[in-house]
């Protein structure tokens, strides 16, 4: 399985989330940097991802939305903070309503991504920082945590799929 382990820390307030994958760091890195990519494994399985907007420099902004298996849809924003390829990418990630406007009363999420090859392949740890032990619970009990190991198990196929094209 691709996610080797993942830690809740409620005094941190973090979510820390550790995958590897069988290709090189530049290779991994384009999953976040490529919208189409991303959108193919953003999200669980069955909550797919589309990127209306990915500006992927400092201070650049993504909006995305899923949609569920029922039709409904989901909105997020990013805001990226930290781009230093190909190795950490700092974004602020939080709801959106149905405009793609912050949702305010649901925070924020801090993410930090760094990836570390090892050996021929990588390791990717995710960072969530929340900015309240309620929010964290409220999020988590959301299915986060679940929701991201499913989305980061579709990302094999992504990349065996380019490194045969």
């Amino acid at each position: 399985m691709t996610v080797i382990s993942s830690v809740k820390n409620l005094e941190a307030l973090s979510l820390t989330v550790v995958a590897e994958f069988d290709a090189g760091v530049e290779r991994v890195w384009q999953i976040w940097e490529d919208p189409r990519q991303l959108e193919r494994w953003w999200g669980p399985p069955t909550w797919p991802a589309t990127f209306e907007k990915h500006e992927f420099v400092p201070g650049g902004e993504a909006s995305y939305y899923m949609t569920g298996p029922e039709g409904e849809k989901a909105r997020g924003w990013w805001r990226f903070v930290t781009i230093d390829a190909p190795h950490r990418l700092e974004f602020d990630d939080g709801f959106a309503d149905d405009n793609g406007d912050p949702v305010a009363d649901m925070g924020t999420i801090h993410g930090v991504v760094t990836l570390e090859p090892i050996g021929g392949r990588t390791r990717m740890t995710i960072l969530s920082t929340f900015e309240a032990e309620e929010q964290m619970e409220q999020i988590v009990a959301m299915g986060m945590e679940e929701g991201m190991k499913g989305a980061l198990g579709q990302v094999d196929a992504i990349l065996a799929e380019s490194v045969n094209a």
